[in-house]
């Protein structure tokens, strides 16, 4: 594990968040994990341990836009709904993974919204 303090206040935090939110298959946990580079979502099932969806920003029709981090984090999100109705998933629970809601994080949160999804 790091010695970061930044990458430990956010483990901290995430272990926080975790313990109060999990998902199900009707309603599943949407996590996201942002890197320097690229931002990562998926849909999660808890109770049995599964990814329902999953959607990134290095996926190739995303990549292929030009435009900001910010941008394509919404672009994100819009991918994940579409996956998400196409599998019955309507409404999920957003787990911001220890970030603050702003910025790529609040900007997948509204792609998501837009696509759909309801949280």
């Amino acid at each position: 594990m790091s010695t970061d303090k930044k990458v430990l206040r956010r483990q901290k935090l995430r272990w926080r968040i975790r313990a109060k939110v999990s998902g199900t298959a009707q309603k599943p946990r949407l996590s996201v994990f942002r890197s320097n580079t690229d931002i990562y979502v998926q849909l999660i099932d808890d109770v049995n341990g599964v990814t329902l969806a999953s959607a990134n920003s290095r996926m190739k029709d995303i990549a292929a836009h030009a435009g900001n981090k910010v941008e394509k984090s919404a672009m994100v999100g819009k991918a994940l709904a579409q996956k998400a109705l196409s599998l019955g998933i309507e409404n999920c629970i957003f787990d911001r993974g220890g970030y603050l809601y702003h910025g790529r994080v609040k900007s997948v949160a509204d792609g998501a919204r837009e696509g759909g999804l309801k949280f």
